[in-house]
């Protein structure tokens, strides 16, 4: 498998790692970042001022969000409580040079709006997903459910990123009936910050696993 520009990285649900996950792809590969739609801890700067935290990328390589909403929650809930509705227009795509590391908003089937979910708008873009899920109870529903949803869809899931303590059962049976690779584990982290997050692309597996050789000056 070639190394894909553009892909998306998508989560079980809420709070499994797909922000950190993102910031690794963003260093790994060099690309840019874009968080379609925040709902929430606009104050800090959202998921995309953690990333540029996180990477230290130039402010640049971060694209603005097509949607900021303050409430934490669904992003139709979110959009409603502003009076606002998320319209497909401005959430196609941004055109970059190079590669391009989307994250969502919350589990796959999160409402856009009454009649629009996030899947939906995946599927329109044609980009391949990566799915970031937990190691430990609960992920086997989960990550079974997404992936079917997305086999549904007939879009491309290049693999499994897991975050949380090692649990070799749950990566065993997730590779075997998700017939997916896992191309990486996030161990149980205390903090994080941009002076080790070079070292997590190596240490998780993600260097090693990726589908396709990295870019040129990309991290080892």
């Amino acid at each position: 498998m070639s190394l894909p520009r553009r892909l998306v990285v998508c989560g079980t649900d809420t709070n499994v790692g797909k922000t950190l996950v993102s910031a690794l792809l963003v260093q790994g590969l060099k690309a840019s970042y874009w968080k379609p739609v925040q709902c929430g801890e606009l104050a800090s700067g959202g998921d995309s001022g953690q990333v540029q935290a996180l990477t230290g990328v130039p402010a640049t390589r971060i694209l603005p969000e097509a949607y900021q909403l303050k409430a934490a929650a669904s992003p139709h809930q979110a959009a409603a409580a502003q009076g606002e509705t998320l319209r497909e227009s401005r959430l196609a795509l941004p055109q970059v040079e190079g590669a391009l590391v989307v994250e969502m908003a919350g589990g796959l089937l999160v409402p856009l709006r009454h009649d629009w979910l996030q899947i939906d708008l995946i599927k329109s873009w044609g980009l391949p997903v990566l799915l970031v899920a937990s190691t430990g109870l609960g992920t086997l529903n989960h990550s079974l459910l997404s992936l079917e949803a997305l086999e549904r869809r007939s879009i491309e899931v290049l693999g499994l990123v897991l975050n949380g303590d090692a649990h070799p059962e749950n990566e065993a049976s997730l590779q075997s009936l998700g017939k997916l690779p896992l191309l990486g584990r996030l161990p149980r982290l205390a903090s994080v910050d941009v002076n080790n997050i070079n070292g997590l692309w190596t240490t998780t597996g993600l260097a090693k696993n990726w589908p396709g050789p990295a870019p040129e000056g990309a991290l080892a």
